[in-house]
């Protein structure tokens, strides 16, 4: 007769405890974690939206000025434009091995992108003090007010980078907290592009880039029916940061420290 034929004549003993767990059980092992194909597809694409937000907001003034030949103020900017650009190209090519399927060269590149999103942070705070003791200023913001937006820019990018390192064995997470990094820096592009639907409201501008921390939380959704945790913090910390910065930067502490960051001509 054989197991099959024991198997089929054993009685139906299971409680209805019992079949609801295993109909649990049996959803959860058939709901994967994340669904590495479509990531494939869905994370360099969303590269690409980065770097042509980013390519629209300074095309007029540095890509398609000539870059290191643009007329910026000084060579610390120029070197800011370089270090962020490398920080795109660097992404491109991550999230392009990862969906060759070359994680080998992929985790080899890795220091060397912790290594430059390092320099981001240093380098970026070096220009934000620079534009300071130049007066940058945008409608309605002084220099000092100002300052505080590339100086959170520069807080939020480090430590949702810095915590994707520390996560770098886990890849669902540390490829959310790069992509969500990297997204919190778009304003500047944003920013700058001359558009009149965008220039009309800081809100439309701030759509554009949390348009992307939404299509990510879609993804997840459809992708593996549910958001992951790290893009519900991630987008969250970055969205109240940068709606809080702009009344942190009118207050008199901020314009205290501000203004002692100026003089010390760093």
């Amino acid at each position: 007769m054989g197991w099959a034929g024991i198997i089929a004549e054993q009685p139906q003993t299971t409680t209805l405890l019992e079949d609801i767990s295993v109909s649990t059980m049996a959803q959860t092992v058939s709901r994967p974690a994340t669904n590495r194909n479509s990531d494939r597809i869905f994370f360099p694409l969303l590269t690409i939206a980065i770097i042509v937000i980013v390519f629209l907001g300074f095309s007029r003034t540095y890509f398609m000025a000539g870059m290191m030949l643009a007329p910026l103020p000084n060579a610390l900017i120029h070197i800011h434009g370089a270090v962020f650009t490398s920080w795109l190209v660097m992404l491109a090519v991550q999230t392009g091995l990862v969906a060759g399927g070359r994680t080998d060269i992929h985790r080899k590149l890795g220091m060397w992108g912790f290594g430059l999103a390092c320099l981001m942070v240093v380098v970026g705070l070096l220009a934000a003090t620079d534009q300071l003791r130049r007066g940058k200023v945008v409608v309605g913001l002084d220099a000092e007010t100002f300052y505080v937006i590339p100086i959170t820019d520069m807080l939020i990018f480090g430590t949702l980078t810095g915590l994707s390192f520390r996560a770098r064995r886990k890849p669902a997470v540390h490829k959310r907290l790069l992509m969500i990094g990297s997204i919190a820096l778009l304003g500047a592009a944003v920013a700058h592009m001359q558009y009149a639907w965008i220039q009309s409201s800081h809100w439309h501008a701030d759509m554009v880039s949390y348009s992307l921390l939404v299509a990510l939380m879609v993804y997840d959704w459809a992708s593996t029916g549910w958001v992951q945790k790290v893009t519900v913090w991630a987008s969250v910390a970055v969205i109240v940061v940068q709606q809080l910065r702009v009344p942190l930067g009118f207050s008199p502490p901020w314009h205290a420290f501000a203004h002692f960051m100026g003089r010390l001509g760093i």
